[in-house]
């Protein structure tokens, strides 16, 4: 796997439809076509895509991310710079844990300045500022990444229900 197979996955159940095309997919995410096609390849030899590659296996994604992101992709804080809140510095988190340590993705347009974490794609900053659901998807899978022991319950709960129950 690679990180943008993530953030594409995300992307599909933020979409929650089997009707997409890897054009206009590839265009929301800033990535290439290629890339795209590359990832739907991956996650389908790794289970995490359906026979067909359009539909998310969403049970199997979900325990990917609750047992093995943080150590196929961990990351650590990093210097204080301008960027978009991730973490528990973004929604929907933010609402719940109250903390003077902010977490952002490294971005020219954001306003907030934080500790750098380093996104899983070099585009999610941009993808992530035009999909709120997107962005809340991503938000609380860097909390996985990088968050202390209640950060990361708490990002478990809110991704069982959005990946696992769609809400």
């Amino acid at each position: 796997m690679k990180p943008q197979d993530v953030v594409i996955l995300l992307k599909l159940i933020a979409l929650d439809t089997g009707d997409w095309h890897q054009k206009p997919l590839s265009d929301t995410l800033k990535m290439s076509q290629s890339e795209v096609s590359q990832s739907v390849a991956r996650s389908k030899f790794a289970g995490l895509l359906d026979g067909s590659g359009k539909k998310p296996m969403r049970l199997a994604f979900f325990d990917f991310l609750q047992f093995g992101l943080t150590y196929v992709f961990p990351q650590k804080p990093g210097p204080v710079v301008r960027g978009l809140p991730t973490a528990h510095s973004a929604a929907p988190l933010n609402s719940v844990i109250v903390s003077d340590e902010s977490y952002v993705w490294p971005w020219a347009k954001g306003k907030i300045r934080g500790h750098c974490i380093v996104p899983l794609y070099s585009s999610v900053p941009d993808a992530a500022a035009a999909d709120a659901q997107l962005y809340e998807l991503l938000a609380l899978t860097d909390a996985l990444r990088i968050g202390r022991a209640r950060e990361r319950d708490l990002a478990i709960i809110e991704l069982k229900k959005r990946i696992l129950h769609g809400e």
